[in-house]
């Protein structure tokens, strides 16, 4: 049985020249998006991050099985327990378990085991990868779990600085106290990233050293 497919309609096809100009104003914007460790506690409407949140669930993936989950988390409490139990587990990151060499890299960028904007960010947005996905109450294994996920955080970040909001990526390891804590606590899924959103602060900075980015002739080849 060949499944129905519908008409494309709602495809832009914009002149060569208008195509250049899209695609440098879309480079400039990114450029702007930088991670930033000092977050205003300013409201963030839970609006904005629906729609990010849906943004990110247009992104391609394996069989269109769509395998992640998204948990938004605005309330205090949860957000310092996820505080206290990530600088726990980062403590002894920074202590040596991370390894000299990994240490030696992160210096340039000031990080340290203290993660207050884990609590001070309105949002938090905890990020899932799922093995497996229901369909009519029948279980389907899913497919690139791991680059679909990746793809559907990079729209979620991408949604999220057009939107207007500062962002960090979160990746202590282990991860696992976000499913207890999310309420994800099963074999099926596995905590991918946690996703700090909000306003910058009125002090945030920028490493320097994060602002060098390599150049084109260095990340690409055309053939």
């Amino acid at each position: 049985m060949t499944e129905a497919h519908l008409p494309l309609t709602d495809f832009i096809e914009y002149s060569q020249a208008e195509m250049i100009e899209r695609a440098q104003q879309n480079y400039q914007n990114v450029k702007r998006r930088h991670s930033i460790r000092k977050f205003s506690d300013r409201a963030v409407p839970q609006q904005v991050i629906e729609q990010c949140i849906l943004a990110a669930g247009t992104a391609p993936n394996g069989a269109n099985h769509q395998p992640w989950h998204f948990v938004a988390i605005s309330n205090p409490e949860i957000k310092a327990q996820i505080r206290q139990q990530a600088e726990a587990i980062e403590q002894a990151f920074y202590a040596g378990r991370g390894g000299e060499e990994w240490l030696d890299n992160l210096k340039p960028l000031g990080t340290n085991a203290s993660k207050p904007y884990l609590e001070t960010a309105p949002w938090l947005i905890a990020v899932f990868s799922k093995k497996r996905s229901e369909d009519n109450g029948e279980q389907k294994q899913n497919y690139y779990v791991h680059e679909s996920v990746g793809i559907a955080t990079g729209f979620l970040i991408q949604a999220l600085h057009n939107a207007g909001l500062g962002t960090l990526t979160h990746t202590p390891k282990p991860m696992s106290f976000l499913s207890k804590v999310c309420g994800r606590d099963n074999d099926n899924e596995r905590p991918y990233m946690l996703i700090v959103a909000g306003y910058p602060d009125e002090n945030a900075t920028v490493p320097e050293h994060a602002l060098h980015k390599k150049p084109l002739t260095e990340i690409c080849d055309f053939l």
